[in-house]
């Protein structure tokens, strides 16, 4: 029995992004894309996988389509692959590009699903990572000039933007951790990519304003609570350094128009700071619609004085991890969402872009795939949405990550976070898992058993 009812207008939805599914990596007049390159050189990614040809999702999309409308999903959260619009990252619009992602919108809207658009989703025309990628500032210009074009192009139809998808990622990930492209390990470098990646999202919101268009637009961030490994002072001092650097370092600069000022001056006496212009905190902290969270764990996190801010990540024994050692804990779901609430967006609505779980799911001997222990990550997670609503947070809408099972980066596709599964070795084919079958059942119900 459904107890746990949502809001009327609460969306439902699953999300994607292009290198991840897209495939056709050279067709249709695509330029390489730091992610082409990054693929094409061995040792970057799990037994070299590539996305060359990942869901084959550009030739099947309309197959897609009609596998969410069975799935009963009300938006569909995919990025734009802005080598596929402009092959060297500016200049000449590719039309063959612009096309698919209108044949796309086109299907989507026929069948009733609502299309909410992330411009930036880590995939840089190779041609700007050649002129300095994210740490050249020139980049943000282009972003901008990018970001109109799609406005101007689509705007008509699209009623939901996002910006950029998890900057943390494109910046201390690719630049700072080197586990994605371009894979650098370069803390200095890995500070002026955040910062460049912030001041494009401003740039590309006041084109959007200018643009007079209707829709809403925001920035997703992925954001994990921080706890302390004990109650000791130095863990506790630890986790509240990790906080400010993974999750305050996003969120203070676009909700309050600067940085933490206890870890400018850690980075200004280490590394000599990173350089701004005057004027870009005000571009950075324009007033956004919404904003999108990605959640999936919390970190628990100890001193550690060989560390270079000293702080470590820990595992705690005795909990449930997924496929990609990341620990459950769907509480954190709604502390992230309150915490959020309380200290930057009041009540600005706030999404789910991603929220999901990687397990090792097989095809049964009949036919079908039982991945129970996503529909129990699924299910918890809901109901702290629902606590969260319950509580007065202005949560909108929820994008289940993934809707595909797909190119996960470095992991390649040893990793399923999908509601389909992808059959690799079987011409792509697609099959429905246990959980898209329930989750047709949430949002067909628009609620989940207490």
């Amino acid at each position: 029995m459904t107890e746990l009812i949502f809001p009327d207008d609460f969306i439902w939805g699953a999300a994607t992004a292009a290198y991840q599914i897209e495939g056709a990596y050279n067709e249709g007049g695509k330029g390489e894309s730091i992610w082409d390159r990054y693929t094409h050189q061995p040792g970057n990614i799990k037994n070299n996988d590539t996305g060359d040809v990942a869901c084959d999702h550009y030739h099947r999309y309309r197959e897609d389509i009609e596998i969410m409308k069975e799935i009963g999903l009300e938006s569909y959260r995919f990025s734009i692959s802005w080598s596929r619009i402009f092959p060297e990252g500016k200049g000449k619009l590719n039309q063959k590009g612009l096309d698919f992602y209108k044949r796309l919108i086109h299907e989507l809207l026929n069948a009733g699903i609502s299309p909410a658009v992330t411009l930036y989703h880590w995939d840089l025309p190779q041609a700007l990572q050649d002129k300095g990628g994210w740490e050249n500032r020139d980049t943000a210009k282009y972003f901008n000039q990018y970001a109109e074009t799609m406005f101007r192009e689509l705007g008509d139809v699209i009623p939901s933007w996002i910006t950029h998808n998890e900057p943390f990622v494109a910046s201390f990930v690719a630049y700072l951790f080197g586990e994605h492209a371009p894979g650098y390990r370069n803390f200095q470098k890995a500070l002026q990519v955040a910062h460049n990646i912030l001041f494009s999202h401003g740039l590309a919101v006041k084109s959007f304003r200018e643009s007079g268009l209707k829709g809403d637009i925001g920035i997703t961030l992925d954001l994990t609570p921080a706890f302390p490994h004990s109650e000791q002072g130095p863990d506790q001092k630890a986790a509240e350094l990790f906080d400010t650097f993974r999750n305050r370092w996003f969120l203070e600069p676009v909700f309050k128009g600067k940085y933490p000022e206890e870890l400018c001056e850690i980075y200004q006496q280490k590394l000599g700071g990173f350089k701004t212009e005057q004027g870009d905190m005000d571009v950075i902290s324009r007033a956004i619609d919404f904003l999108g969270i990605n959640y999936y764990f919390r970190t628990v996190v100890k001193y550690d004085e060989n560390e270079p801010l000293k702080f470590k990540e820990t595992k705690p024994e005795g909990k449930n991890f997924t496929d990609m050692a990341w620990e459950v804990y769907p509480a954190g779901l709604y502390e992230i969402l309150k915490r959020v609430k309380e200290d930057y967006t009041g009540d600005k609505p706030l999404y789910i872009t991603e929220n999901g779980a990687a397990y090792p799911d097989k095809i049964s001997n009949d036919g079908k795939i039982h991945d129970q222990k996503r529909i129990d990550y699924l299910r918890k997670h809901f109901r702290y949405a629902h606590h969260a609503i319950g509580g007065g947070i202005p949560l909108k809408g929820y994008y289940v990550w993934s809707f595909l099972d797909n190119f996960e980066w470095s992991s390649g596709y040893s990793k399923r976070f999908g509601l389909v599964y992808i059959d690799y070795d079987n011409h792509q084919e697609r099959l429905l898992k246990d959980s898209a079958r329930w989750y047709s059942q949430i949002i067909e119900n628009n609620g989940i058993e207490a």
